[in-house]
């Protein structure tokens, strides 16, 4: 039964497992993945981004991974395995915990939360313990990773929060 349920996933992942029909976020530092290579427990692992956003993988050495999506690295992963290791290898890779994102300023509880996806400013001010008191109603600023060092850019309760994204909540005056 166990042999038919996994020759099953095999079809399944053959058919609908390409890479551009995979996840679109971009990897990166402090991201931590959970990657299947079905059938080769061995091969099989959970590691985290490093800060250079790479992977030590057995056998392979280190890949870089920043920038690449989940499916991307299923398919380099893929790849280089079946360049001399395996044959027709299938590859699965799976994010379980995303890298944070920070919020500070009027919040009641400012600092680092772990990313959710579809999260929205009004989610991360949720996180974070909601407004405070003195929180402006529409001064809210964010700096993306890729953007670090650029000037903040002005958001609204309802924008998109990224993983490594650092937001601000300013201080009303009135």
């Amino acid at each position: 039964m166990y042999k038919f349920l996994a020759c099953a996933l095999l079809v399944l992942w053959s058919a609908f497992g390409k890479a551009s029909d995979l996840s679109d976020y971009p990897l990166g530092a402090g991201d931590l993945l959970n990657i299947t290579v079905f059938g080769e427990d061995d091969l099989s692992l959970e590691v985290r981004l490093s800060d250079a956003g790479t992977i030590s993988y057995p056998f392979l050495g280190e890949i870089s991974t920043n920038g690449l999506s989940t499916g991307e690295l299923s398919e380099v992963i893929r790849s280089q395995l079946a360049d001399g290791y395996l044959v027709n290898p299938s590859v699965n890779v799976a994010v379980i915990e995303y890298r944070q994102f920070f919020i500070y300023g009027q919040v009641e509880d400012p600092g680092a939360y772990p990313y959710q996806p579809g999260l929205t400013l009004q989610k991360a001010v949720a996180l974070a313990g909601g407004f405070t008191e003195r929180a402006s109603s529409d001064k809210f600023f964010v700096v993306t990773e890729e953007q670090a060092d650029k000037e903040p850019i002005k958001i609204d309760i309802n924008h998109p929060v990224s993983p490594g994204d650092t937001v601000t909540i300013e201080e009303s005056f009135f």
